[in-house]
């Protein structure tokens, strides 16, 4: 199985499947001599983790990282920094009825088609506990560029939005809600929608808006490693993403010329930030910021039809332990994968 290593400077190597022993990552390309805040490294974890609220899937995990390489003395050495997160809680017998059945919009089919093998356990290399190990690599690379500011939120949950711009919302509130939304009143209405999802047995998506800060101009090259190329590829390898957008995004195909173009200021700044801080895919130095669409969670814990492994159409209720919605604990996800991205720019 190809494609686990991300970057190019600054490269991220994970390895590990939902219920096996543990799952972890290898840092390649981490400049050395720098002071590790472990506290955050820790706290964004605990962001991500499952477990947190009663919003969230119920698994439980301290998901408390363990380094085992390139680190002394609290410092980096230069050498790949290994590190692990031991699964302490799989349930692997929730996942018995999977053995031989593939679920509608997972990856079940396609890896059973490719390989010729599968962990049916949780999706095995397919679920999204592998992103614990991206955002210990994320807190890592927050450190190698720590007067750039990364602020990931819920900017919706179904047909509830949050419509003031960024600009108006208080970041300082972003964790003061089970959701991850700014907008204290608007979160009130996401989380009590997510409630009701999850009484049903269904899912729902979302969307998590990204704002990156204090960039300096020139990160990025222009032709296939464009900036936004590159921050589209590592939002789009998320679990389940169906969507990148940025600056203007789809809603700029709405506007004339005219009313698009940013317009220089004497001082090299735009009167506008359509761009979304990227020209030419070469960040300005204005605000980069993004929207990433995350779909339903595909498990519902309702009977759904499913294909066995003998072609047979048969009908299955979901068992396990699920997010009714992935986008508060995506947020987190998000930060690292653009703090992964930056920092590979960076040290570019």
């Amino acid at each position: 199985m190809a494609g686990n290593t991300f970057g190019d400077r600054f490269k991220l190597m994970t390895f590990g499947e939902s219920h096996g022993e543990a799952i972890g990552g290898v840092i390649d390309g981490c400049p050395s001599g720098i002071t590790l805040d472990f506290e955050a490294i820790q706290k964004d974890l605990d962001r991500r983790k499952p477990g947190q609220s009663a919003i969230v899937t119920q698994r439980k995990e301290s998901d408390r990282v363990q380094f085992l390489s390139g680190i002394f003395e609290g410092k980096t050495t230069g050498a790949p920094i290994g590190f692990i997160i031991p699964n302490e809680n799989q349930k692997s017998e929730d996942y018995s009825d999977y053995k031989n059945t593939y679920r509608p919009s997972h990856a079940d089919y396609v890896y059973q088609q490719k390989y010729g093998i599968r962990d049916y356990r949780g999706g095995g290399r397919s679920s999204a506990r592998e992103t614990a190990s991206r955002v210990v690599a994320g807190a890592i690379a927050k450190q190698i560029i720590p007067t750039i500011k990364i602020n990931a939120f819920v900017s919706s949950v179904g047909e509830i939005s949050v419509d003031k711009p960024y600009q108006e919302l208080d970041f300082s509130l972003i964790e003061s809600n089970p959701v991850r939304c700014p907008d204290l009143v608007i979160a009130q209405k996401m989380e009590a929608y997510i409630r009701e999802i999850r009484k049903e047995g269904n899912t729902i998506g979302g969307v998590v808006t990204c704002v990156i800060q204090n960039v300096p101009i020139g990160l990025g090259e222009p032709v296939f490693d464009k900036l936004h190329a590159q921050l589209g590829k590592a939002m789009l390898s998320i679990n389940a993403v169906k969507g990148f957008e940025y600056g203007s995004g789809f809603e700029g195909c709405k506007m004339k010329g005219s009313e698009h173009n940013d317009l220089f200021n004497p001082d090299g700044t735009t009167k506008t930030n359509h761009s979304g801080g990227i020209q030419g895919g070469i960040s300005n130095g204005m605000d980069i910021y993004f929207r990433v669409a995350f779909k339903p969670v595909a498990t519902l814990m309702q009977k759904q039809e499913v294909l066995d492994n003998e072609s047979n159409v048969i009908e299955i209720q979901g068992k396990g332990r699920h997010d009714p919605c992935v986008v508060p604990r995506a947020v987190p996800i998000v930060e690292a994968m653009a703090a992964l991205v930056i920092a590979d720019f960076f040290l570019k």
